[in-house]
């Protein structure tokens, strides 16, 4: 499994209502992507910085996803370029459904 972390640093900050409203609204586009078992949007404390990881089944299937019409995307959205950072992500301790998830 792989965990990626995007960010980006916003034009201006914005509060955590405004992050809300956004994060809501293209939330559904990373429903169903193949090989995503999940997105957490974050916001830095001082809204000038936002992002999300995500726990990827794979890398290639992550690379699939940040391709330039997604970074066009986050720079419509927001006003500014992402960056992504890649780890490896060998165990997952998951509490909500009471697994720890290997991936091996």
């Amino acid at each position: 499994m792989i965990t990626a972390f995007t960010t980006f640093t916003l034009p201006k900050p914005i509060t955590r209502e405004e992050a809300r409203r956004i994060f809501l609204s293209t939330a559904p586009k990373y429903r169903g992507v193949p090989g995503l078992f999940r997105k957490i949007y974050v916001l830095s404390e001082d809204g000038a910085t936002a992002g999300g990881v995500y726990l990827w089944n794979s890398r290639a299937e992550a690379e699939a996803l940040y391709t330039e019409s997604w970074r066009s995307f986050v720079r419509e959205k927001y006003g500014t370029d992402p960056t992504v950072t890649y780890f490896d992500s060998p165990v997952v301790v998951d509490n909500v459904t009471q697994q720890i998830l290997s991936d091996e």
